[in-house]
């Protein structure tokens, strides 16, 4: 696979970017992709969902009055706004100049995870993901300090049960352990103590607000330090312990480049995090034009958010319902806006099970054969997306039609698979043969049958 082609997959989610890549060099690119522009408009699909709490207590009690079939049906409303949310954020991934922003924002949507399956109100779980948006390149620190004070992470960790009669450790816990120190890196006394500097920290109308009825202000020990702590300065304390860079640069690494980086990376990597003080942006810029250089093809195995999308962008499919392409990822494993707990996806080779294996597949040959990523029925009452389903597809695959059956293969090859040798060639070949005619009524087809074969690859299936 080309440089520019490997990288567009690692800083995107399919090929398209490659050509920007190449003509603009890859420092140029990060610097538009970092000034790309910020939509702060509220999508219209939030328009009738409850945005303050008076809102919100008023669709509670509307839920009280009414019969069990009624209330089923409002459930049912707020559980299709998700569905909207997921369609709008699969739309700016695919559709997006300079795609990193969103890339990083799903980065962070997987390392501050907060599911609507718990929070349960759409415009908070919206309000969570356009901050990390907002910040996607920002500083780590200041988005830990606004992302713990948010609606959708006090309710999604417990937080509206921590008070100061009755103390909920669930938030102090995943603040040390899951978004800045990981394990090892803290003591139970600090999560306890912790836990008191979050007490009363609650649900309010744009982002969450200590409430003086519920808060502790007892005098405590964090990290060493004594005082009446309360949350920012309690992350103040935490960015002072040595641990923090690591976990982070560790993560980043997994995300975009390596399943598996190596220690003496992530120490490198994390030194200079902390040097720069937390910045992210400088940190992705080392990372990705120091990576860039080195010859890593096929470390790391493809999310299927990366699959379905570069598979819709090399044969053209414009006109499917993304409502389909997020069924699909829940089939995969990859739910928006829910993951299966508050680690998040674990990826690496969870993403490559045999059943997973096997879906790709499946989904290689509907589009192949122009038809839609699901043929049986999902979301019941959903009847734009059951119309869908048995649409067909119009597909289109680009390739150079003055070639023969070797330059069309390695053409593919080149943009496709991060690796092949003599026998991925010889199977190559026994589709297209030596005597292809590029200009035959049935080429178009042949040379699909051969981009199924190598989509089918494990070849493919890494990057």
């Amino acid at each position: 696979m080309n440089k520019n082609s490997l990288w567009s997959l690692r800083l995107g989610f399919s090929g398209k970017q490659s050509n920007l890549i190449q003509n603009m060099g890859l420092p140029k690119f990060l610097e538009q992709s970092y000034a790309s522009k910020l939509d702060k408009n509220v999508p219209s699909f939030l328009n009738n969902s409850p945005k303050s709490i008076q809102e919100l207590r008023a669709k509670r009690q509307a839920l009280k009055s009414t019969s069990p079939e009624e209330a089923k049906e409002l459930l049912k409303i707020e559980l299709q706004v998700s569905q909207e949310m997921k369609a709008w954020w699969l739309e700016k991934m695919i559709t997006e100049e300079f795609p990193l922003r969103e890339k990083m924002t799903c980065f962070w949507h997987n390392h501050f995870v907060s599911t609507f399956q718990k929070v349960k109100v759409n415009h908070w779980v919206f309000q969570h993901n356009q901050l990390l948006r907002e910040n996607a390149f920002s500083n780590f620190k200041t988005l830990t300090k606004q992302i713990i004070q948010t609606n959708a992470m006090v309710r999604y960790l417990d937080n509206v049960d921590n008070r100061r009669d009755k103390i909920n450790e669930n938030l102090s816990r995943e603040l040390l352990e899951l978004f800045t120190l990981g394990i090892g890196n803290y003591t139970e006394d600090d999560i306890k103590n912790g836990a008191k500097g979050l007490a009363g920290l609650n649900i309010g109308e744009d982002q969450a607000i200590y409430r003086k009825i519920l808060e502790n202000n007892d005098t405590i020990t964090y990290f060493g330090k004594t005082g009446k702590f309360k949350a920012d300065e309690m992350v103040d304390i935490i960015f002072e312990q040595k641990a923090v860079p690591y976990l982070l640069t560790r993560k980043i690494l997994k995300w975009f480049i390596y399943d598996n980086p190596s220690e003496a990376l992530v120490e490198y990597y994390g030194d200079y995090f902390r040097k720069v003080d937390f910045e992210i942006k400088p940190l992705l810029t080392k990372i990705f034009t120091e990576e860039f250089a080195k010859d890593n093809a096929g470390s790391k195995i493809k999310d299927p958010l990366v699959y379905i999308i570069q598979l819709m962008h090399e044969l053209k499919v414009e006109q499917l319902n993304p409502k389909l392409i997020a069924f699909y990822l829940k089939q995969q494993g990859m739910d928006l806006f829910n993951q299966p707990n508050v680690k998040g996806w674990n990826g690496g080779k969870e993403w490559l099970t045999s059943q997973i294996y096997l879906q790709r597949n499946n989904a290689a040959d509907l589009l192949c054969n122009g038809k839609s990523l699901s043929r049986r029925k999902q979301f019941n009452d959903d009847e734009m997306i059951n119309e869908s389903m048995n649409q067909l597809v119009k597909v289109k695959l680009n390739w150079n039609k003055t070639g023969n059956n070797k330059t069309i293969i390695a053409e593919l090859s080149d943009r496709l698979l991060f690796h092949t040798d003599d026998n991925l060639q010889k199977d190559f070949e026994a589709i297209l043969k030596y005597d292809f005619n590029p200009k035959a009524e049935n080429a178009d087809s042949a040379v699909l049958r051969l981009f199924n074969a190598m989509i089918k690859t494990p070849e493919y299936q890494l990057i």
